[in-house]
């Protein structure tokens, strides 16, 4: 989702005075075992605002670090902030929401957990979520220094094509929570048939909020009719649930400093390996990109027939998330599908 940008930049301008106190300051040591009460109450006042921080308590526990030497501002796109954590034990990326509570981020980690079991393409690490004190709630991942370019085209594919072969679900079509796209639901309800899953917790799901959010019963009734009659769309395609990064946009490809493909922000579900694809209108894939992914993962019959219903899904979601600039593509999407279709 285009709005859902994390990206974590080698040359972000530090802001070092956001460093913790006491990080440069070491606890008082009783070399003689004296009782010192100023000293004393002083050690706990530190311990008490180290708890008021779950993310610098965090890392300075858990995340194996003595010192936070100074945070970065990275920016989070209008959903997140986001931030670098400097530190002896190295950086950390940080996403903070003040707003949501900690189960979209738990989305997150579980999608770049199973992303990066993989051993196929590139992810960050997730290693904690959990909830601020004032509310809202944060990640700390991997940070992975990224290098000038997005990297090569045909080695994102390849890799990317690696995940979707490597990763497949016994469950059927789903994920293990729902999650975000962006800042819309995502419904992941496990389910045996593609079709069925595409139709209700993709397609009708969007086709609903518009209805409820903007009122807007001609491209939901279109919507339907389109939804009751795309089945022949898939004959004679192989239909496996492969895990799916689920927000392949732009903003969530870089690559690191070897050159090596990144992807990041997820929607993770297992679905049909072509519903990657439904962000490519924002996501410049091009011939070689598309030459090497076929190379792993073959080109299923019909793919060309299918590829706007899986870019449907996507507009549909930025006109209920963004407004009525999207809704006009969505809506040309769906009259050429009843038209080709006959509906």
């Amino acid at each position: 989702m285009a709005a859902n940008v994390a990206l974590l930049s080698a040359s972000s301008p530090s802001t070092s005075a956001a460093a913790s106190f006491l990080s440069r300051r070491p606890l008082p040591r009783c070399c003689s075992g004296a009782a010192f009460p100023k000293r004393a109450s002083s050690r706990l006042s530190i311990m008490a605002a180290l708890g008021d921080d779950p993310i610098r308590e965090w890392i300075l526990t858990e995340g194996k670090a003595t010192q936070i030497k100074g945070t970065r501002s990275i920016g989070g796109g209008c959903i997140n902030s986001a931030q670098r954590y400097d530190t002896d034990a190295g950086p950390f990326f940080v996403k903070t929401n003040s707003r949501i509570g900690p189960e979209m981020f738990e989305g997150e980690a579980l999608g770049l957990k199973a992303m990066y079991d993989t051993k196929s393409i590139r992810v960050p690490l997730p290693y904690k979520v959990g909830s601020l004190p004032t509310g809202g709630s944060f990640i700390i991942m991997e940070f992975i220094e990224f290098g000038r370019s997005r990297g090569d085209q045909s080695n994102l594919g390849r890799k990317l094509a690696e995940m979707h072969k490597a990763a497949k679900s016994d469950k059927g079509y789903g994920f293990h929570v729902d999650n975000t796209i962006g800042s819309t639901p995502q419904i992941n309800t496990w389910t045996a048939d593609w079709i069925e899953f595409y139709s209700k917790h993709r397609l009708g799901y969007q086709l609903e909020l518009a209805s409820r959010r903007y009122g807007d019963s001609a491209i939901y009734e279109k919507g339907q009719r389109l939804i009751k009659n795309i089945r022949p769309l898939f004959d004679g395609a192989v239909l496996e649930p492969c895990l799916l990064h689920g927000d392949l946009w732009s903003g969530n490809i870089s690559s690191d400093t070897k050159g090596d493909p990144v992807i990041l922000d997820p929607a993770c579900y297992y679905g049909h390996n072509e519903a990657e694809f439904g962000m490519s209108w924002c996501a410049g894939f091009g011939g070689e990109f598309y030459n090497a992914y076929f190379q792993v993962m073959p080109k299923q019959p019909g793919f060309e027939k299918r590829r706007d219903l899986y870019l449907l899904y996507h507009y549909l979601n930025h006109y209920n998330l963004f407004g009525s600039g999207y809704r006009s593509s969505a809506m040309s999407i769906i009259e050429d599908y009843l038209h080709l279709l006959a509906a």
